[in-house]
């Protein structure tokens, strides 16, 4: 079989990844050959408590803006990325990444290569972006664009433009859509519910669960039957922290989130998108 090289440079991307020491890092891509995602799962079945691996579409620094369009029907996320806090906090740069978003949303844009082409005042974004790049000597762009489309959108802008979240609802309720947006804010869910989580993401937790429980000298000699029981046990509580409606309701623990929006009207979630700065 063959052997790649281990760098320094990437035991520390795994180290930021997963919060695991450099000597555990470095054993971790040792054994999987430098694969970073078999990296992921050989630490957790070490038993190491790693990151959560999430789809936050993250970026370095930049401004995140979370909108809808007038009708609340159609929500878009756009992260204009930079890369120093000092530029991403100037006010100026901001009210930049707003007018892109306000474009977004005017134009009714469905990707960031789309917006790109929007004239704004004579100008494309494009062109605009460039031009602000000469000025303030940093690299910015357009580094993640998400749309939703429901009867009705919530949107919720957190931590001073580090983070954006929109909620699609299968009918208008502004209250329920800011709270179910703040909590998906907190708690990062993975999916709506169960059934959204990918088949070939259960697996994978399946099989780390497994393995896990094979290595555990307690469950030496347990039969096959008992750990696939147990297994199953465990990953219903894995769908209870991961998934939005089985979540508690961050604003009232004793309930979940689709206890909640069956008070707040039978209310149903019919997607979301969680745009986050690393």
């Amino acid at each position: 079989m063959s052997t790649v090289t281990i760098t320094a440079a990437d035991i520390n991307k795994l180290r930021q990844a997963t919060g695991a020491g450099m000597m555990d890092c470095r054993k971790a891509l040792t054994e999987t050959n430098g694969d970073f995602e078999a990296a992921i799962d050989w630490l957790r079945k070490q038993g190491q408590k790693v990151a959560a691996k999430r789809s936050d579409r993250e970026a370095k620094e930049g401004v995140i803006i979370a909108k809808t369009s007038a009708d609340n029907k159609t929500g878009f996320v756009v992260c204009i990325s930079c890369e120093t806090d000092f530029v991403s906090k100037n006010a100026d740069f901001v009210a930049f990444a707003q007018t892109i978003a306000d474009a977004a949303v005017a134009n009714n844009v469905k990707s960031a290569e789309e917006l790109s082409e929007v004239v704004i005042n004579g100008s494309k974004v494009a062109d605009m972006i460039n031009d602000k790049l000469a000025a303030i000597g940093e690299k910015i762009g357009i580094a993640k664009f998400e749309r939703v489309e429901a009867p009705y959108v919530a949107s919720y802008i957190h931590g001073a433009y580090r983070m954006g979240v929109l909620v699609g609802l299968s009918s208008e309720a502004a209250e329920a859509g800011k709270d179910v947006a703040m909590q998906i804010a907190a708690m990062n869910p993975l999916a709506v519910d169960a059934n959204s989580i990918p088949a070939e993401t259960i697996e994978r937790e399946r099989a780390i669960v497994v393995d896990t429980m094979k290595a555990d000298p307690k469950m030496a000699g347990k039969p096959d039957d008992m750990i696939a029981k147990i297994a199953e046990g465990k990953l219903n509580a894995f769908f209870k922290e991961n998934t939005l409606l089985a979540q508690a309701f961050v604003k009232d623990g004793s309930i979940t989130v689709e206890a909640y929006l069956k008070n707040a009207g039978n209310v149903t979630v019919t997607g979301f998108k969680r745009v986050a700065l690393g």
